[in-house]
């Protein structure tokens, strides 16, 4: 299997060069949203772009242009461990990521893989967590593209990234379009990278805010209308609340506010399995029960993993 890495970045040429030089791949593309820095890493053909498009717009020029037959997409602030990439093609799953450690604490973990509640609202399990934790490979449904392989052929047969996200949660929204089409992926912690983490904007910046806060409503609009209005209403308006009060707190409120103003403006249509996989073929009733399959089990395990967070037994508790 011959690899592809797709790294997209926007300036921090320092931290991208680190990035590129522990990258163990057939072929290194740079994609740059627009950079005012000089990026010219040793190493990786650049693909220049004329303003910053986002994270999604980046990495689907990127897997155009790529002649692997996997994908890899890395952040620009990613140090990956020798051998990272070669092991998670050897799991055989349709997409793959490792344990991602946090740089600035490596006994910490920054990322494994995410999960998804009805309130459209995500969560990086095992952020924070000791790293000798999460320490069993397993398959998931939502792995964040931090730092992650993917087989060509999934972009072929479910589209690449939806480009309407911008930034954030877009790797969220790709990983229930592949649950929804019957796609699984695998969690190899035996696979390790380190992460700088915000290198971009910085932890609560209010263009993530806002980013976030839009983002998490064009995902409900898209994949939560199969008569799921009603079923996932009172889950929705619970948890996009609580995190507006998360943003409240940290002075985003009007971030958050523009986020879900911008979201109401914006058309996007239904997504259902068939709209990518010619394969499935769901009425709408079964489309429905799929997801809610899908939804109670991320859900589910999140509010596991969650128990001693105050937003999510709020959320637990009013839903």
């Amino acid at each position: 299997m011959t690899i592809t890495a797709v790294i997209p970045t926007f300036n921090r040429a320092a931290l991208l060069e680190q990035a590129v030089a522990s990258i163990e791949a057939d072929e290194i593309i740079v994609v740059d949203n627009g950079s005012t820095e000089r990026i010219a890493p040793a190493g990786a053909r650049v693909l220049r772009l004329d303003r910053n498009y986002g994270f999604a717009c980046a990495v689907n020029r990127g897997i155009e242009a790529a002649r692997g037959d996997a994908v890899a997409i890395v952040n620009n602030d990613v140090v990956l461990s020798p051998g990272y990439l070669r092991l998670l093609a050897q799991s055989g799953a349709w997409f793959a990521t490792g344990k991602i450690l946090q740089q600035s604490a490596p006994d910490r973990i920054d990322a494994t893989f995410d999960l998804l509640a009805r309130s459209g609202c995500a969560l990086r399990a095992g952020h924070g967590a000791p790293a000798t934790e999460f320490s069993e490979a397993r398959p998931i449904a939502f792995a964040p593209m931090t730092a992650a392989l993917y087989r060509r052929e999934l972009f072929d047969r479910i589209g690449l990234l939806d480009e309407s996200f911008d930034s954030y949660m877009e790797d969220v929204e790709f990983g229930l379009r592949a649950a929804r089409c019957g796609y699984q992926g695998a969690y190899l912690p035996a696979a390790t990278a380190l992460h700088r983490g915000s290198a971009t904007l910085g932890a609560w910046h209010p263009e993530t805010v806002r980013l976030i806060s839009r983002n998490q409503w064009l995902l409900v609009a898209k994949h939560f209308r199969h008569g799921g209005e009603k079923r996932y209403a009172r889950a929705v308006l619970v948890g996009q609340l609580l995190w507006g009060l998360s943003a409240l707190r940290r002075g985003c409120l009007r971030a958050w506010l523009t986020g879900k103003w911008q979201a109401a403006c914006t058309e996007i249509p239904r997504w259902t399995p068939g709209d990518a996989c010619a394969a499935t073929e769901l009425s709408d009733e079964d489309a429905s029960l799929q997801l809610d399959r899908i939804l109670a089990a991320s859900e589910s395990e999140l509010l596991r993993l969650t128990a001693g967070s105050a937003f999510w037994r709020w959320y637990a508790w009013l839903t």
